[in-house]
Order: structure tokens, then C-alpha cells, then sequence
């Protein structure tokens, strides 16, 4: 679980730690910020065509190769990021890097879907985002020591180091998942069967649009917040950070309470509470942003609807790949690719008001709830369906 959960972390590591290097990164090249930016959208495009690609791979040839190519040549990639020449180099390193390291994101949450169901599968998908909880609280925090020791390329030395590490990690811990017998053995035709199979299915796309359109409300506030709380509230930097842990702490809070709570109480429901705490929310940060907006109204409900996301990831992740037991592998790769393709397309429109007003942010985060409410709303519950 802990080698799972550094996989997935990967990611928001590789999006975090080097953000505050923004300015620097952009003084070194003699570029604008605008081209620095390209280098983060680049990776999460890389990370979410890499999921299409390794996703259903695995249903073919197991979780470990994959698990141990992709791990392998991020390494690769990351050291190659951190000697990087220019910033169009650096963009196209980035993509391989995110593109390469969605094999442990899309294939940790692949491994999980082969060895349980249910509220089980609920429980572990809730410690996965426990453990993968800590990464956006320190990420800012070593980025920033990092950048203030050895530069912004520093940071990519050390993304290095960490993803060398969880390869040799995945060697020693983790096993195949996916035994010979439960693999699909007919080739690209085979692949594109079972893509068909799972996008055709109305359950497994209402619990996945309902995760990933929950997911970018998330990403809505992560790209939005520092302008929000630094530049129209006035808070330092510090006092972002602080809000920022904080926010990702209550994350963590309610991810292990699903954890406990899927014992008694079935995926859906909680995923259905999930969702309606981050519209209720989310509409109060939209009538917050017009009437005000008020600085501890904006921290008190930025708080809560980050924390209701721990009622929704791991339920609404549960529930889909369940509908998508034959073919995990490629459910997971469109949940994971639908995830980070909207978080590449929210990223630019969360800021089209300017820097000085909350008022993006909250359409945005309330038009993907509203959304994701939609998407769930349509998925059709068996009548007496099992936990």
C-alpha cells in the first residue's frame, strides 16, 4: 500500500515543488511566464495520454513490467528535465515525464481494483489517499527549500531521486496482480474491444465523469488559490501555506473517515454526499466571490469543499473500476486520462478574470460539481446491488 500510494503521489509532486520556481525558471531561459506554464501543461498532457496507453497495456501484459519500464524511464526523463538547455526542451522533457510516470498512477490504482471489490476496494482506495495525502502538504514545503538550496533545477534532482527509489521499491514490493489467465490475449483488436465494452458502459461513465469532474473542482482551487488568497485577500506567503496544508489535511481527515465509514455504510451513499457537499460548497464560494469576498468565509469553505472530496475519490474510483473488473487496466486509464485532461483545461480558464478576483474560480468549481451531481444522477443502481 505504502509502494502504491508513492506511485500515485508522484504526480502532484511533480506539479507542486516546482511552482514557486516559476519566476526563476522563466529569468534563467529569458522566456515569459506563459512559456514556463506550457512546461506544467505538457506534463499533465503527458500524464493523461500516458494512462490511454499503459492502461490497457497492462490488461494485456500484467502490472509489473509496466510498472517497472514506466518507473525506469521517469527516472530518466526527471534527470533529463534537470539539465534541461531550454524551456522548449524542458516542455518536451516534462511530457515524457508525465507520460512515462502515469504508469504508476493509473496501474497503482490498477493493482488495487485486482485485489479487492467492494467496501473493501473503498477502504483501500481511502488509505491510498491517506498516505498519498501528505504529498501536496509537503511538496510546497520541499520545493521551497529545495529552489532556496540548489536552484530550481534542484528540484528535478530531487524528483529524481524519489522516483529512483520507487522503482527500486516496486521491484522488492510489489508483485503481479494480474495473473496469465485473467489477461486479454487477442491484441490491438482485443484493446479495442474492451475500451468499447467499458465506455459502454453507463455505470462505469456516470461514477467516472463523477470523479473526474469532482477532481477539477480540486484542480479549479489549486490553480486558482494562491492568486485568491494572496493577491485578493493580501494573505504572505506563509499564511498561503498554511491554508494550503490545511486544506489538504482536512482531505486526508475525510478520506481516513470513508475509510472507516464504507464498513457500515454503502460506497454510493457516501459518494452521493460527497458530491452534494461539494456543490453546496462550491455555491457558497460563487455568492462569497460576488457579495465579498470575506477572507474567512473564502478559508472556511475552500476547506470544506476540499474535504468533501474524501467522499468522492475513493468511492466514485471504487464504484467505476468495478464496473470495469475485466478490463482494469483500461479503467483505470480513462478515469486517470479524463482526470488530468481536465485539469489541463481548467488550469487557463480559472484565471481568464485576472488575478484580483475569486469570481473564475468559484464558476468554475460550482459548474464542475453541478456536473458531476449530473453524471451520477444518470448511473442506474441495480436493485439490491451489493457493497
Amino acid at each position: 500500500m505504502v509502494m502504491l500510494a508513492a506511485l500515485s503521489a508522484l504526480a502532484p509532486l511533480g506539479v507542486d515543488m516546482y511552482l514557486p520556481a516559476f519566476p526563476a525558471m522563466a529569468e534563467e531561459f529569458g522566456t515569459s511566464a506563459s512559456a514556463v506554464q506550457l512546461t506544467l501543461t505538457a506534463f499533465l498532457i503527458g500524464l493523461a495520454l500516458g494512462q490511454l496507453v499503459v492502461g490497457p497495456l497492462s490488461d494485456r501484459y500484467g502490472r509489473r513490467p509496466l510498472l517497472i519500464v514506466g518507473s525506469l524511464l521517469c527516472v530518466l526523463a526527471t534527470v533529463a528535465c534537470a539539465m534541461a538547455p531550454s524551456v522548449e526542451l524542458l516542455a518536451l522533457f516534462r511530457f515524457v515525464q508525465g507520460f512515462t510516470g502515469a504508469a504508476g498512477v493509473v496501474l497503482s490504482r490498477a493493482v488495487v481494483s485486482d485485489r479487492a471489490q467492494g467496501a473493501r476496494a473503498a477502504k483501500m482506495f481511502s488509505l491510498l489517499i491517506v498516505i498519498n495525502g501528505v504529498a501536496p502538504v509537503i511538496a510546497p514545503l520541499l520545493g521551497g527549500a529545495t529552489i532556496g538550496l540548489f536552484g530550481w533545477r534542484g528540484v528535478f534532482w530531487v524528483l529524481a531521486g524519489i522516483s529512483l527509489a520507487i522503482l527500486v521499491g516496486v521491484i522488492a514490493w510489489v508483485p503481479e496482480s494480474h495473473p496469465v489467465e485473467r489477461r486479454s490475449t487477442g491484441g490491438f483488436a482485443t484493446m479495442v474491444h474492451d475500451a468499447r465494452q467499458v465506455l459502454g458502459n453507463r455505470s462505469y461513465l456516470g461514477y467516472t465523469l463523477a470523479f473526474a469532474f469532482g477532481f477539477a473542482v480540486m484542480f479549479a482551487y489549486i490553480s486558482a488559490s494562491p492568486f485568491v488568497l494572496q493577491n485578493v485577500h493580501g494573505l504572505s506567503t506563509g499564511w498561503y501555506v498554511a491554508a494550503f496544508t490545511s486544506n489538504a489535511l482536512g482531505l486526508v481527515f475525510m478520506s481516513a473517515l470513508n475509510a472507516k465509514l464504507v464498513e457500515r455504510i454503502d460506497p454510493r451513499t457516501l459518494l452521493r454526499g460527497g458530491v452534494g457537499l461539494l456543490g453546496l460548497f462550491s455555491a457558497l464560494m460563487l455568492v462569497n466571490a460576488l457579495i465579498g469576498p470575506h477572507l474567512w468565509v473564502t478559508i472556511v469553505v475552500l476547506w470544506g469543499a476540499v474535504s468533501s472530496l474524501g467522499l468522492v475519490i475513493a468511492n466514485a474510483t471504487t464504484l467505476a473500476l468495478a464496473e470495469a473488473q475485466h478490463a482494469a487496466g483500461t479503467g483505470s486509464a480513462v478515469l486517470g486520462a479524463l482526470q488530468f485532461g481536465l485539469a489541463a483545461v481548467v488550469s487557463p480558464l480559472v484565471g481568464l478574470g485576472g488575478e484580483f478576483t475569486a469570481v473564475p474560480m468559484a464558476l468554475v468549481m460550482l459548474a464542475s460539481a453541478v456536473v458531476a451531481a449530473l453524471a451520477l444522477s444518470a448511473v442506474k443502481v441495480p436493485s439490491g446491488a451489493e457493497r
